[in-house]
């Protein structure tokens, strides 16, 4: 809501020497948000006066273009200038170049003199064009910045005005005049208006509050007899509300809806973010930022018989004054006379009915429609306007009458309109319900102890009614705050009001036995261990396509992976919720390489989305009381399968070349690092064996198994041709591995090993074996075979060359061997060596090398 401040001075006690940002700083003590301040000032500046022309001379130049060349006076006859500057005449009349020729000689119209800077930067200088020396400009209101006007230059007579030569034109125009724009949470859509932004800066400052809109009320008429009788008609209204509940119409005749909107209405209207129209449309705009109630204007002559409030039947269209067709779904409310639909309630017109500048006759509408209603509408048809943004908040049900007295008044003002006596007021509406209160209830729930004389002036000053007894404040909402339905609503009213500043901060001592769990304990251990080992953490849209899902998630190339489709997706590429964290981090990737980042190693942790047996719940629950448990089962198996997953993406180089270090670049030992370290921290083991992902290269993938030979990851490099498809670099590497799995398949305890204080014996064995057995199968033999007193055994070496026979390797191991209680002695070490080497022998046919 933009707030221009000499409209909110008209209402408020707003200082003269107030800016946007003290006006701002005030309204956030209520709760307001700020949002910006618009200051024409800040693109704007003078010497931008008023002159008369004095002679026009029409030029036709070789480029076949009709310029004037005019001499305009800036200062009254018979005085001097007594502005200074490069190219302003000390005479007080000034030659100027004009394209335009929507003016005469005589004719008073706004200059810019040199010095001056319009909008855009564009500053006013003394040149020579066509011939003369042009110094200044005749301004249009395009290049002042007031509007797409693009009749030619401001003459103010069409405006009907007639100021003195030299005025300060900016002033004329209410450019000093300057706008705060707050942000209006929906619950509040009294604040939707300078009405009531001026009654939250009087809550503020602390001074009463007169409510202009009681003065209106007083001075509308009773309702009289009218040619367009109104009825309310809602056969289905939307959980039982009848879409409307108040229709009020005035008439008025002999309207000049060709005058000129005044400077001083549509500058407000401008610095409130509305662009002028015509003066009828100006106004109805104007009494909607003024008192908060949307109004809507018909040309009176081109309606047909009476008027009546219904929804829409199935199949009826109506042409909206932005010139489409729309049709109509039956739960749109609609305004109609004897030949249909006129406008869609509470949302835009129709052009059947538009007030032109030949209308003479206008019935004034000004209603109270239901909130649903006119959202549902507003979404229906991707309409959203500015009466619908406020019927969507709730209107006053008590500021119709007064709204439409107020449009009447500026119709017979600024458009010489004629009052008849025709007017209705169709009146269903449901008055506030007394809340009630208990004394003791706000100091207990805010934590301040309100006094009774605090509470009930700062109700009263909202204005509700209250009444005391027994301990209870019986308080009557007002009928302008409809998000006043309970008790809470009322305590979250005090506090606000008398001041958030009051409520201590002191921050509430949590109870004993409370904490982490061991899963988020176990996870911020191994993220805190990533980011250290010195990789990046990142977060991505857990949204992905289908084809996405399919690569990443499925191992197989060719299959589909069951996903999650989302109902309305940000985009169509982007339909479906994750099974897989790497696309995200792909994305991720491609980004930051694309800002010039060439070395990363980047994580995310997230959950991916399995679906269950069951898609969704009907057993919607309603509201006001606990849904039974099987009700609560029920939404449960409807929740699609959420396990955490960890992963993470390496490209570039692990370190970059200097002198003396030569650089490594990131490979796939660097994601089985990356596990590792997960399943240290997290205090659990996993197996790995080579193995294949589509996603990965068919030679440098591993599969992560738990302890029960359940696949929970894999680590390797990438697949080339996927990296030339995403445009990544070669050799970029990958890991990803089910966190939740690892968990629960991790130790309740991890036990520390022991420290001994006896040295260790090492022994080397290098083997035989075929080439696909895996490494892993051989050290696990070894290990069983070398009995208790291994105590570490690691791979070293994987040959194929030379000297080894085809389709064999050679893989060597060391071993270290320990006790507890002594020093082992050679032969020791030496026998428990060769009882590994029996096994591998006896499991793989290994054959021990020399």
């Amino acid at each position: 809501m933009r707030i221009p401040l000499s409209w909110l001075r008209e209402y408020a006690p707003v200082p003269e020497e107030a800016r946007s940002e003290d006006v701002m700083e005030i309204l956030v003590k209520v709760g307001l948000e700020e949002e910006d301040v618009h200051r024409p000032t800040d693109e704007i500046s003078g010497p931008i006066v008023i002159g008369q022309v004095l002679s026009q001379e029409p030029e036709t130049h070789s480029n076949g273009k009709t310029v004037n060349w005019c001499q305009v006076r800036v200062v009254p006859e018979g005085q001097t200038q007594t502005l200074t500057g490069k190219g302003i005449e000390e005479s007080g009349i000034q030659g100027i170049i004009c394209g335009a020729h929507n003016f005469r000689v005589g004719d008073k119209v706004v200059v810019t003199l040199p010095g001056a800077v319009l909008p855009g930067g564009f500053a006013i200088t003394a040149r020579k064009t066509y011939g003369h020396k042009s110094a200044g400009m005749l301004a249009s209101a395009r290049e002042l910045g007031l509007g797409e006007d693009t009749g030619g230059i401001i003459v103010l007579s069409d405006l009907g005005l007639d100021p003195e030569i030299g005025t300060d034109a900016m002033e004329l125009l209410g450019l000093y005049d300057e706008a705060a724009e707050v942000n209006v949470t929906p619950d509040r859509g009294y604040a939707f208006s300078i009405r009531g932004i001026a009654r939250e800066y009087c809550h503020a400052v602390g001074e009463p509050f007169h409510d202009f809109v009681t003065d209106l009320a007083e001075r509308a008429p009773q309702t009289h007899p009218s040619d367009h009788e109104v009825t309310l008609n809602d056969e289905a209204p939307i959980h039982g509300k009848p879409g409307c509940t108040r229709f009020v119409t005035r008439k008025v005749t002999n309207v000049a809806s060709d005058t000129p909107t005044p400077l001083w209405l549509a500058s407000r209207l401008r610095l409130a973010g509305i662009r002028s129209v015509s003066l009828p449309v100006d106004i109805s705009n104007y009494v909607m930022l003024e008192t908060g109630q949307p109004l809507h204007f018909y040309d009176a002559q081109k309606l047909s018989g009476s008027l009546s409030v219904r929804r829409a039947r199935e199949g009826e269209t109506l042409l909206t004054l932005d010139e489409k067709e729309r049709t109509l779904h039956p739960e749109d409310l609609v305004i109609c006379d004897d030949s249909g639909a006129i406008a869609l309630a509470g949302v835009m017109g129709g052009a059947s009915t538009e007030v032109t500048a030949e209308t003479r006759e206008i019935l004034i509408e000004s209603a109270r429609f239901d909130e649903v209603s006119i959202a549902r509408s507003s979404r229906r048809h991707k309409l959203s306007s500015d009466a619908s943004k406020r019927f969507e908040r709730g209107v006053d049900s008590a500021l119709q009458a007064a709204a439409a007295q107020r449009a009447v008044e500026l119709l017979v003002e600024l458009a010489g309109a004629t009052i008849t006596a025709e007017s209705s007021d169709v009146n269903h509406t449901v008055q506030p319900q007394p809340i009630c209160l208990p004394a003791d209830y706000t100091q207990s729930r805010i934590g301040v102890a309100y006094t009774q004389e605090e509470i009930v002036s700062t109700l009263e000053s909202i204005g509700a009614q209250v009444k005391t007894a027994d301990d209870v404040y019986e308080v009557l909402p007002p009928t302008w705050r409809p998000d006043l339905t309970d008790k809470e609503d009322l305590t979250e009213e005090v506090a606000r009001l008398i001041g958030y500043d009051k409520i201590s901060s002191t921050v509430p001592v949590a109870p004993p036995g409370r904490g982490y769990t061991v899963e988020q304990m176990t996870r911020r251990r191994v993220l805190d261990a990533l980011a250290s080992s010195g990789m990046t953490e990142v977060y991505a849209y857990p949204f992905v396509s289908a084809q996405a899902n399919n690569v990443w998630a499925q191992p197989v190339a060719g299959e589909v992976v069951a996903s999650i489709q989302l109902a309305n997706p940000i985009s169509e590429a982007q339909g479906f919720l994750r099974r897989s964290l790497l696309p995200g981090l792909m994305d991720v990737l491609k980004r930051n390489i694309s800002r010039g980042f060439r070395n990363l190693a980047l994580y995310e942790t997230g959950h991916i989305f399995v679906p269950s047996t069951q898609h969704g719940s009907e057993s919607i629950p309603g509201l006001g009381k606990r849904p039974s448990d099987e009700v609560i089962a029920d939404l449960n198996a409807g929740i699609p399968h959420q396990p955490r997953y960890i992963s993470g993406v390496f490209c570039g180089d692990e370190h970059e070349q200097m002198p003396g270090t030569s650089a490594r670049a990131y490979d796939w030992r660097d994601t089985l690092d990356a596990v590792g370290l997960i399943a240290d921290v997290a205090g659990a083991e996993f197996k790995l064996a080579q193995g294949t992902h589509q996603a990965f290269h068919p030679g440098r993938t591993a599969v992560l198994f738990d302890s029960s030979g359940t696949v929970i990851g894999y680590a390797g490099e990438l697949h080339p041709q996927l990296l030339k498809e995403q445009d990544l670099p070669e050799r970029t590497c990958a890991f990803e591995i089910n966190f939740s799995a690892l968990c629960e398949d991790k130790a309740e305890v991890v036990e520390a090993y022991s420290i001994f204080g006896y040295p260790a014996a090492t022994q080397d064995v290098a083997l035989l074996v075929d080439v696909d057995v895996p490494a892993a199968d051989v050290a696990l033999a070894l290990s069983e075979g070398a009995g208790e007193l291994l105590e570490d055994l690691r791979i070293f070496d994987d040959y194929r060359g030379e000297g080894i026979p085809e389709g064999k390797k050679s893989v060597a191991f060391a071993l270290r061997f320990r006790a507890s209680d002594r020093t082992l002695t050679a032969e020791e070490a030496s026998a428990s060596r060769e009882s590994a080497v029996a096994v591998a022998v006896e499991r793989f046919g290994a054959v021990p090398r020399v």
